[in-house]
């Protein structure tokens, strides 16, 4: 039985959506369907959180609008998202959550370090 469902949401996986790591700022945008007319909506933020792997596997992500702090968690491969699009790329991070940006305030909030060009380089 086990077999018969790992094939079934083998076929569900979207192979392009595991291109973004936690800390990364990202743009998803998102199929909202409002009456008989379906529209795309866009949700940018940071990767705070990620868990769960296969068809269950699922992101946090966060931003700071008017001053207030937005998170909205999205399945990884929803139907409902028509893609991930990464805005700035992170240093990896030594935490697999950033729940502390919870806590912080104003520019602190949306601060994380980015990836330079020039670091890439010298590792290369």
């Amino acid at each position: 039985m086990n077999a018969i469902i790992q094939k079934i949401t083998q076929e569900q996986l979207k192979p392009d959506r595991d291109t973004f790591k936690i800390g990364d700022g990202v743009r998803v945008h998102i199929k909202i369907r409002e009456g008989d007319k379906e529209r795309v909506q866009i949700f940018s933020g940071i990767v705070i959180a990620r868990r769960g792997s296969g068809i269950h596997a699922s992101f946090t992500v966060r931003r700071v609008s008017f001053g207030e702090g937005i998170e909205r968690v999205f399945a990884l491969h929803s139907p409902k998202i028509e893609k991930i699009e990464v805005e700035r790329e992170s240093i990896i991070m030594r935490r697999a959550k950033l729940y502390y940006l919870r806590q912080r305030v104003g520019k602190e909030a949306v601060q994380v370090k980015e990836k330079r060009i020039w670091e890439t380089k010298a590792h290369a």
